[in-house]
């Protein structure tokens, strides 16, 4: 067995799959002196880096739990005008997550604020920020499961940890007592040590209807909106759009 095929042998052995894949490409370099021994050996070993990070990255979005991935890319600013494009952008930057800042969007139903919410928590994802997607109805149900069995702590613990937690659908039924209570503490574990993203139909206004009382409704708020950003949606509703561009096709075809 020659000393090429033990060195691929050993490559694969060690998982290297990029380097072995790219080996007689730059031993062809190499012999034609277009690179040198140490640049090809440094050019493969970032390929091999490279590839990690990318596995890495990909395995984060993969446990963030997201509903479905989707970017601003795929956003259409121009149905709601009323979004700041620079501004979902800029908090594409993540600076948000570095300065532990909370994200709140506001919107009758349909109007793409958990489209948003994604495309800014996958962004985290990627760059390894570690980000969790769940609904607020089965985050008050896994909350109170962990209540009766004895192990809040531990389930409060789990939820506080992430840089980046967003909560989606906040507010299209009210909850009862001890849920009020339970997602205080959790927002109180949270505030000012990681980032929330929240998405809501309610109103501000409106929040002591789903938490029962207005002193608790505000504790929550001025926790969550202390370091905050508020992205606001009026428009109309990407899904009726989309019924009615069907119904329009339909008629004209």
């Amino acid at each position: 067995m020659s000393n090429y095929t033990k060195l691929q042998n050993n490559l694969e052995e060690l998982n290297l799959i990029h380097m072995k894949n790219n080996l007689d490409k730059y031993l062809n370099l190499i012999k034609e002196e277009e690179k040198s021994f140490v640049d090809a050996l440094y050019e493969l070993s970032e390929l091999e880096i490279k590839a990690k990070e990318k596995r890495a990255m990909y395995s984060c979005v993969r446990v963030a739990n997201f509903p479905f991935l989707k970017g601003t890319e795929d956003f259409d600013f121009d149905f709601q005008p009323g979004i700041n494009k620079q501004e979902i952008l800029d908090l594409k930057s993540l600076r948000f997550v570095e300065n532990k800042e909370n994200i709140l969007f506001v919107g009758t139903p349909g109007v793409g604020k958990t489209h948003l919410a994604v495309s800014i928590a996958t962004e985290a994802a990627k760059h390894r920020y570690s980000t969790y997607f769940i609904n607020f109805y089965d985050l008050m149900s896994q909350l109170k499961k962990a209540l009766l069995e004895n192990r809040l702590e531990i389930r409060l613990k789990h939820f506080a940890k992430y840089k980046v937690l967003v909560i989606d659908e906040i507010g299209y039924l009210p909850i009862d007592n001890d849920s009020s209570n339970l997602f205080f503490q959790l927002i109180s574990e949270r505030y000012e040590k990681h980032s929330t993203i929240i998405t809501t139909n309610t109103p501000f206004s409106d929040w002591q209807e789903i938490f029962g009382t207005p002193m608790l409704a505000q504790a929550i708020l001025d926790r969550l909106l202390h370091h905050s950003h508020v992205i606001s949606i009026k428009g109309e509703s990407y899904r009726l759009k989309e019924k009615l561009d069907l119904f329009s096709n339909v008629a004209n075809s």
